[in-house]
């Protein structure tokens, strides 16, 4: 039997694909045809000034997603082997994973710093409470 906070652990890393995805879509034709931008004696902020930023928005928010987000993996790893992926923590996972959605989608559309900032905080809350409660368990 699975663990069910395994659920918001694929999910967020199914959404991590989602964005891999509108990245790609929306970067690829700019970059196509574009010969400076596949000039490998370019920086990549040299590369960044040819991309829109609208355009550079959905690639920054995937790296986001390869960042904090792998914290969330391992707590969530931790709670399911645990036998603790389940009530609050399975509620909080979901949570986390909804406000990185959201946070996304702020990143990729409109990109207004102050909300996307407030959303980050947010969710690194909800990771920190989620990461605390397992060490009880752990270091118990």
């Amino acid at each position: 039997m699975t663990s069910p906070i395994l659920q918001p652990l694929v999910a967020l890393v199914l959404w991590s694909f989602v964005m891999w995805a509108w990245l790609y879509a929306t970067r690829l034709p700019k970059v196509i045809g574009n010969q400076a931008a596949t000039n490998p004696n370019k920086t990549r902020a040299e590369f960044d000034q040819m991309i829109p930023p609208h355009v550079r928005w959905k690639a920054d928010n995937y790296n986001n997603l390869m960042e904090q987000p792998t914290l969330f993996y391992a707590i969530a790893l931790t709670l399911a082997i645990a036998g603790e992926g389940f009530g609050l923590n399975l509620a909080l996972a979901w949570l986390y994973v909804a406000l990185r959605v959201v946070h996304s989608l702020v990143q990729a559309t409109v990109n207004v710093i102050v909300l996307r900032w407030a959303i980050f905080m947010a969710a690194s809350i909800v990771l920190l409470v989620l990461a605390v409660r397992p060490a009880f368990t752990v270091f118990a």
